[in-house]
């Protein structure tokens, strides 16, 4: 009786509200075969090798990674910062932050259209497929399932989640893992911040300086850090600095999309 009254509730709020795509507003599918066809896949191949930036392959304004300075010992000193910034080995982003692909971002999160969630997860799937074929900094490929122990994420904060009701991530990286044969590892945490959507690149990094932890010991895994959107890599740092400090052997991060 249960499951037949769930299915009446389901088909009464399909007929007084029907599905309609998130790209074209019609009636049908949640994203129906002409809109998918048309969303603005990144091209790993063209992308940032280490901030996932689309066309950043040789030079990429967003990270500075190609900044050249001939002045003794600056290379280096610029190295450091980089790393300070973008320690994760390398990003792997599906969508550039616009249209459809930004659409979706925000129905899940503030319309609560949690339907979206395994679609989205289906996205950074093929994403990372793609990136298989593609070398990170340190030549080996962006991403290989056989070279990750576990799928962890970037949590709400407890302001967020007492607003939602769920942590919008963690319903991403749920079939994610599933999809790629991994287990979840739930280990981050985080305090109350102000939404870092409000903020610039400065006060992103310092609205999240010690904001989030690691909260079991991760001695020599490779962990997949998973997050909706990658804007200035602030969010993205700290959670990956948090889970180098807990013994974690390398970070490789991946996005929905990316603000570039």
């Amino acid at each position: 009786m249960t499951r037949r009254a769930q299915h009446f509730r389901e088909e009464a709020a399909e007929f007084f509200w029907p599905t309609r795509c998130v790209g074209c507003n019609m009636p049908g599918a949640l994203l129906c075969p002409s809109c998918e066809e048309e969303l603005p896949w990144i091209d790993q191949r063209w992308s940032c090798p280490l901030c996932g930036a689309p066309y950043g392959w040789l030079t990429c304004t967003e990270c500075d990674r190609s900044r050249d300075n001939d002045a003794e010992g600056e290379p280096q000193a610029h190295e450091e910062q980089l790393r300070a910034h973008w320690p994760a080995r390398a990003a792997i982003c599906a969508f550039p932050f616009d249209g459809t692909p930004a659409h979706m971002v925000t129905l899940l999160k503030d319309a609560h259209e949690l339907r979206l969630a395994p679609l989205m997860a289906g996205a950074l799937v093929r994403a990372l497929e793609d990136a298989r074929d593609v070398p990170a900094l340190d030549g080996r490929p962006r991403f290989a399932s056989e070279d990750i122990d576990a799928v962890c994420f970037v949590p709400a904060t407890p302001a967020a989640y007492a607003r939602r009701g769920f942590d919008h991530m963690e319903l991403v990286a749920t079939p994610l893992a599933q999809k790629l044969g991994l287990p979840l590892a739930d280990v981050l945490a985080r305090a109350d911040a102000r939404d870092q959507r409000l903020l610039g690149k400065e006060a992103r990094a310092a609205n999240l300086s010690g904001n989030v932890a690691a909260l079991d010991d991760l001695t020599g895994l490779r962990l997949l850090l998973v997050d909706d959107v990658i804007t200035t890599g602030s969010s993205i740092a700290a959670a990956t600095h948090a889970l180098l400090a807990r013994g974690a052997r390398e970070v490789t991060a991946c996005a929905f999309a990316r603000v570039w």
